[in-house]
């Protein structure tokens, strides 16, 4: 793992805890990306990455450091998708568009509701906040229909949503019937 981490722009792990020994993020290229996906211990505690390679983006599945990368924030949506649209599959066009749904989303301001989630934590786009939070309900109006849509484009869908403002409502009304 040292040999390959010289150079490197990213290191993604999903192995055992300790994995990633502190040294070796030295040799890695500036502004690495660094997931460390072990559960319950990742490859490298995130702060001992930071305090590191401080020019770093660290992830990992955790719900307790910045950027948990974590399958909540979209199989249920991508399976919510390809449940309305009966498919049969979820293909390629499907999966990067729930990956750029949920990029987009990072970018956008976030919800105080969400904010006040999170005890006041304030999230916005950079190194420590890449990804949307699993408490996000924007998830729902935003991952389903983009998934959806590439399911109907790529031509696995077999039921075609034409209605997407009900679509959008149908979907607010699974979640929560006093958030929006």
């Amino acid at each position: 793992m040292q040999e390959a981490l010289v150079g490197a722009d990213v290191f993604i792990g999903v192995s055992v805890g300790g994995a990633l020994k502190s040294e070796y993020l030295q040799s890695m290229a500036p502004n690495p990306i660094i997931f460390a996906m072990a559960n319950p211990v990742p490859e490298i505690l995130p702060p001992i990455a930071r305090k590191i390679r401080p020019d770093a983006i660290v992830a990992t599945g955790r719900s307790d450091f910045p950027n948990q990368i974590n399958n909540v924030m979209c199989f249920p949506f991508l399976f919510r998708a390809a449940l309305d649209t009966r498919t049969r599959e979820i293909n390629e066009p499907m999966k990067i568009a729930c990956s750029e749904a949920l990029a987009m989303l990072a970018r956008e301001p976030v919800p105080k509701d969400v904010e006040r989630a999170y005890d006041g934590k304030k999230f916005t786009f950079g190194p420590k906040y890449i990804m949307p939070t699993p408490f996000d309900p924007r998830l729902i109006d935003v991952v389903p229909r983009a998934v959806a849509q590439a399911a109907m484009d790529s031509g696995v869908a077999r039921v075609n949503i034409k209605d997407w403002d009900a679509y959008r409502y149908q979907n607010r009304a699974r979640i929560s019937h006093t958030y929006f």
